[in-house]
């Protein structure tokens, strides 16, 4: 079996996020990829990615990195970032070069680069997920390896790009599919009455379903709004349902 194929089918069985994480930054490190933030969000405005703790967000990079690149809020003036709002595809890091030479780029958006480089940061492609919904968009950053010029990263990209491409979408598609948990975990009760909301249930059936009073019910529901960061049970319905919470087996919690 070609080495592709092999790898799309076990993208494609993958259970978790957590595995299939792990199979795809294992491959992309084979062609030289060593550090890779993934992010994908369902609350984008025009002026906001949307709340973080909503995003899904997956690293390899470092914690000295993320500090700063995320927690800092650094990436808000990411350029890279900025083109893949824009666009849809593949796009060589090379682009900041000519953008920069051009005088394209912003004083902020410099500062980025300037991070980026004392961070080793400097090589790489950035691959933006086509979405149907202008809310959505999703992107990896593929960082090459230290040692490895743009130069170098582009001859390879030339042979393997659009295996890579391929792998990299059908890693977000799948992921799609998988629970995530991230920030915003619930705990096993609380996600339960929301699944029988979701089903169309009361308050004072899911109390007799599941042996409670009412008041406890309440309680969960009142406690699963606050974990979500939403105001309303339905609200709550729906943020669960995005994230691929609703009617998992328990041991995908």
């Amino acid at each position: 079996m070609p080495d592709l194929i092999r790898h799309l089918v076990d993208l494609t069985n993958a259970q978790s996020v957590e595995e299939l994480w792990s199979l795809q930054t294992s491959k992309m490190n084979s062609f030289g990829f060593d550090r890779l933030i993934y992010g994908f969000t369902q609350y984008r405005t025009t002026k906001s990615l949307g709340d973080p703790q909503d995003w899904i967000l997956l690293s390899t990079q470092t914690p000295a990195y993320m500090r700063v690149f995320i927690d800092c809020g650094l990436y808000f003036d990411a350029p890279m970032i900025r083109w893949a709002l824009a666009n849809s595809g593949a796009c060589s890091w090379s682009w900041l070069k000519e953008m920069s030479d051009a005088n394209k780029l912003s004083d902020r958006e410099r500062r980025v680069l300037e991070f980026n480089r004392k961070m080793n940061v400097i090589a790489g492609y950035t691959i933006s997920f086509k979405s149907i919904s202008p809310r959505a968009k999703g992107a990896i950053a593929l960082t090459a390896k230290p040692g490895l010029t743009q130069d170098m990263v582009d001859e390879m990209w030339a042979e393997h790009g659009d295996a890579i491409v391929v792998m990299n979408n059908v890693m977000h598609l799948k992921l799609l599919t998988l629970p995530y948990f991230g920030n915003r975990r619930l705990t096993k009760r609380q996600r339960e009455v929301l699944e029988w909301v979701a089903d169309g249930k009361t308050t004072q059936d899911i109390a007799v379903l599941l042996g409670l009073t009412a008041a406890t019910v309440e309680k969960h529901l009142r406690l699963a709004r606050r974990a979500l960061g939403v105001e309303t049970t339905a609200q709550a319905v729906l943020k669960l349902a995005l994230h691929n919470q609703m009617f998992i087996m328990d041991d995908a919690a």
